[in-house]
């Protein structure tokens, strides 16, 4: 109980402060000290659980945002901060730090915690916080994709890619890993493109003689940091900033990625991060998926699910008319090319695709067209139960 009365010795100074603000009542700051004083003798307790160390996180939350909610009705202005302006945060991350010295293990906890700095806008914490939980769990992508995001929101892009690349080295495995290193790199890539409209410049290097002293210093620290990301033996500034709009850097990434993982799923995060990315170049993001596309290919030649992703290429967007049959029809065709001899595998997912794109057309000559494409493969292999057994959805 020593331990508990310590805890309540810490307390008064800041309750004496929002009673004095007219924050609190007495009567509340009475509450709050029976309430703490429960949730502390939990965690004194012989074996300490989690769940009492949340609830005592959260009910000091709720304590913060109802003591602002206040400041912010009462129109309360300080020129000077005192202690209850920070102690209720404080205390937050005293109790997650309390919290991690039982259950340094628990990777969750350090999310919650990492989460709740962020919130709280205590940016040097976060940074702490996040390097000590990778010392102690390394192969733990999603802090490795937290620290990275934490260096981007504070513009260092060069520490973020350290951050993942060290990640990476450590999880060469981790599909989460390689579709956040390629978003970052994208991100890279359009905040150049957007930098470089601002000061005038195109991938050519057109427009240089206007800069300034500071504006050229910082087109020069932005293709050291190119060339270095692409390491692709270019040189001079025009030749970097060329390959980083045609997406140079993205495409070696990516390489590295296919190199790295050879699974469907690698391919299926990147095609879906392409499709969601907002990338000012229509011809960039092109090409892009046409590496991930023929890397696919290279990589997964026999597989089912990578079939379903290439033959998917020719069906995306809003297709109507002549553009609807060419698809459909090339669709059909890629996944009778990679049918080939075949085996239940790939013919149930022909089937599977198929069946999708038959039950979506509202057309009856491609509906035949669809069906009868599933009947011919079904003669060419008359043994395939999942081929016969397939017909009967294309009724």
């Amino acid at each position: 109980m020593e331990r508990v009365q310590f805890q309540q010795e810490q307390m008064l100074a800041e309750l004496k402060d929002l009673v004095e603000k007219n924050i609190f009542t007495k009567q509340e700051s009475k509450q709050v000290m029976k309430k703490r004083t429960q949730f502390e003798t939990a965690l004194v307790r012989r074996v300490a659980k989690k769940a009492d160390f949340l609830r005592y996180a959260a009910y000091e939350m709720g304590l913060e945002q109802l003591r602002r909610k206040r400041v912010e009705r009462l129109k309360i202005v300080s020129t000077q901060a005192s202690i209850s302006d920070y102690a209720l945060v404080r205390r937050q991350f005293h109790i997650f730090e309390r919290a991690l010295k039982k259950f340094k293990a628990d990777v969750g906890l350090w999310v919650q915690y990492i989460d709740v700095a962020k919130r709280e806008g205590a940016h040097t914490l976060v940074g702490r916080v996040v390097a000590r939980a990778i010392q102690l769990h390394p192969d733990t992508p999603a802090l490795y994709i937290l620290a990275a995001a934490h260096e981007l929101d504070h513009g260092s892009p060069s520490a973020a890619r350290t951050l993942l690349q060290r990640g990476i080295r450590i999880n060469p495995e981790s599909i989460e890993m390689w579709r956040e290193y390629v978003r970052m790199e994208l991100a890279f890539m359009e905040s150049l493109r957007r930098r470089w409209d601002v000061l005038g410049l195109d991938e050519k290097g057109k427009g240089r003689e206007a800069l300034g002293e500071g504006e050229e210093a910082g087109e020069m620290h932005a293709d050291q940091a190119s060339e270095e990301a692409l390491a692709d033996g270019e040189t001079g500034a025009a030749e970097a900033r060329a390959a980083i709009m045609r997406g140079g850097i993205v495409k070696s990434v990516i390489g590295s990625a296919a190199s790295a993982v050879d699974r469907p799923e690698l391919f299926e995060a990147l095609i879906g991060l392409m499709h969601e990315f907002p990338l000012t170049d229509a011809g960039v993001k092109r090409v892009l998926l046409e590496q991930v596309y023929g890397l696919l290919r290279a990589a997964c030649p026999r597989d089912p699910r990578a079939a379903r992703l290439l033959a998917g290429r020719f069906l995306t967007g809003e297709l109507v008319g002549e553009e609807l049959v060419d698809g459909i029809e090339r669709a059909n065709e890629e996944m009778l090319g990679l049918c080939g001899d075949g085996g239940e595998d790939m013919f149930g997912a022909y089937v599977e695709f198929a069946a999708e794109v038959w039950e979506g057309l509202m057309d009856s000559l491609l509906k035949e067209y669809v069906g009868s494409s599933v009947r011919g493969l079904q003669t060419r292999h008359p043994e395939s139960v999942v081929l016969r057994d397939g017909l009967k959805r294309f009724v």
